[in-house]
């Protein structure tokens, strides 16, 4: 989860210097939880703290493929690229990426896409900041809007605020799954501007249940740029195959 969010936010800084939403709103109503989930937004925030400790503490390695794409309309000119990527992950933060197919833009695909990669392989290792983007009470201020269902499974809704003005963090909208204290999605925007020539961005991630594990599915982040363009980078997550042994266990 927090490692989705610093790639969405990386790739708005890589973008934006490479160029020089929808979700529910704050004043979205959202349903009051009933009696069967009737915690505070601390108990909901701790639960899930501790499990996604847990969850990552359980999940040992991993193969997935993604599908970077990215769409740029503006000055000084449209550009778009495309890549394919294997990425095997190993315990406590290794990862290594396969670069299979690209074609499009040059300037995208060594200045945003490869960028990505070296600056998530480099930062995936590091437990301090891993630590620093947590989705814990340590980072981020929770209140519990209320409850949702969405394909047969309850959820809280919670509004998050970050406790830190930085790029690697952000404001907005969590759904918590109400059985498994898992985030199931996030509708968010940074919490500081990663680069002055960003004007706005929104950031959508969804994440997807395998066995026990909560793993991102899709990353969209819409970016207006200061001088008028505007760029559109999707993520799709595809092919997990779980490598570990024994029980599995889920982890964001």
């Amino acid at each position: 989860m927090k490692r989705s969010f610093r790639t969405a936010s990386l790739a708005i800084l890589l973008f934006a210097s490479t160029c020089a939403a929808r979700g529910a709103g704050p004043d979205a109503v959202t349903p009051p939880c009933g009696a069967a989930h009737s915690l505070t937004s601390e108990q909901v925030s701790g639960r899930l703290a501790t499990n996604n400790a847990e969850r990552a503490r359980q999940l040992r390695n991993f193969e997935a493929h993604r599908q970077y794409t990215l769409d740029y309309t503006g000055f000084p000119s449209s550009r778009s690229a495309e890549m394919n990527v294997k990425v095997s992950y190993h315990a406590p933060g290794t990862k290594e990426f396969a670069v299979l197919a690209e074609s499009g833009s040059k300037l995208i695909l060594t200045r945003v896409f490869r960028k990505l990669l070296e600056s998530e392989q480099e930062s995936s290792g590091d437990e301090k900041s891993r630590t620093e983007v947590a989705l814990t009470a340590d980072n981020y201020r929770f209140a519990l809007r209320g409850c949702e269902v969405d394909g047969g499974r309850d959820l809280y809704v919670m509004d998050v605020q970050p406790l830190r003005e930085t790029k690697f963090l952000y404001r907005g909208t969590i759904w918590i799954d109400a059985q498994d204290f898992a985030v199931t999605r996030i509708d968010a925007e940074p919490a500081r501007s990663p680069s002055f020539w960003t004007k706005k961005s929104q950031i959508h991630h969804r994440y997807q249940k395998i066995g026990e594990f909560y793993l991102p599915s899709l990353n969209e982040t819409v970016t207006d740029v200061r001088l008028g363009g505007k760029a559109v980078l999707t993520i799709r997550y595809q092919d997990y195959k779980l490598n570990q042994s024994g029980r599995n266990a889920g982890g964001n």
